[in-house]
């Protein structure tokens, strides 16, 4: 074989070995790709096995009475929480007493604090320090389910679930139709659900996306009023709803306000005590909203 050439078959071998090496690295790119996807469901069941275990869902030994909360007295003694150990205080040293059928508006800036404190009510987060005590009863020395179960909470953004109308308000069927009338009645919905060809029956979609967002809303607020839970907690629940609507539930919402700031109480007085003062903290967030 002369020098500068080589023959057809090494020539042929050549070209074969690299078609073949090519097939090889898109596989082996293709693999990688896989295990890097497939691994992070590994990743996630190792988190999730070593992630802090919720709270009991149930404690015999302190399982508070059948009709508890029966009054509803709020208590936060020196309360302290924080999103995961390690982090900075959210709601520090709250300190206030929230009376039988007293209501109250949490307010102040974003990062205040007013959402924390709901998680708290409701232990999504643990106590970092102090006490929430509902009718005597240290909520941390319950059973998770015994605690939400008692409590009701009508969120910002409405939950509703694929099935009747009634199934949403009463899931566990515990209630006569007659009172379920009354709560939408109560909640400005029942002539809506009257002109409803199958009135309670009528059948909801997943999200309810068959009901305009205000309804939704409303829907919620009626699921609250048909429990009759002593404690009620409302995260903006009149957001989604029509100025005139919103003004019909607001009458018998607003009371007294808590005004937080940096997750600390700042001002707890009437609205019209605390408008009367210029110099405070709610003052100042009315005339930026330009209430006043």
């Amino acid at each position: 074989m002369s020098r500068g050439t080589i023959s057809g078959g090494i020539v042929g071998l050549s070209v074969s070995y690299a078609l073949s090496v090519t097939q090889t690295l898109n596989w082996l790119v293709r693999m990688s790709s896989d295990v890097e996807t497939n691994i992070v469901a590994v990743e996630r069941i190792k988190e999730y096995t070593e992630a802090q275990q919720e709270a009991p869902w149930e404690m015999p030994i302190n399982q508070p009475n059948q009709n508890w909360p029966e009054e509803g007295v709020v208590e936060f003694n020196k309360y302290s929480t924080r999103y995961r150990e390690g982090l900075d205080l959210v709601v520090r040293d709250i300190d206030c007493k929230i009376t039988k059928g007293e209501k109250v508006g949490i307010v102040g800036r974003t990062g205040a604090g007013k959402s924390s404190l709901t998680l708290a009510l409701f232990r999504i987060i643990e106590s970092a320090g102090g006490s929430i005590i509902i009718d005597n009863v240290n909520i941390s020395k319950i059973g998770l389910h015994d605690l939400r179960s008692r409590l009701t909470i009508i969120p910002q953004d409405p939950v509703l679930f694929s099935g009747t109308l009634r199934l949403n308000l009463d899931p566990f069927n515990k209630y006569e139709d007659a009172k379920v009338w009354s709560a939408l009645e109560l909640s400005h919905l029942k002539e809506f659900v009257s002109g409803l060809s199958n009135g309670l029956q009528f059948e909801v979609s997943e999200g309810g996306e068959n009901l305009s967002v205000g309804q939704r809303q409303l829907v919620c607020l009626a699921r609250a009023l048909l429990r009759k839970t002593r404690v009620l907690i409302l995260d903006e629940a009149t957001a989604a709803v029509d100025m005139e609507t919103d003004n019909l539930i607001q009458q018998t919402i607003g009371r007294e306000v808590l005004v937080l700031d940096k997750g600390e109480i700042k001002e707890f007085d009437t609205p019209a005590t605390l408008l009367n003062n210029k110099n405070s903290i709610f003052y100042g967030m009315a005339k930026d909203a330009g209430l006043v």
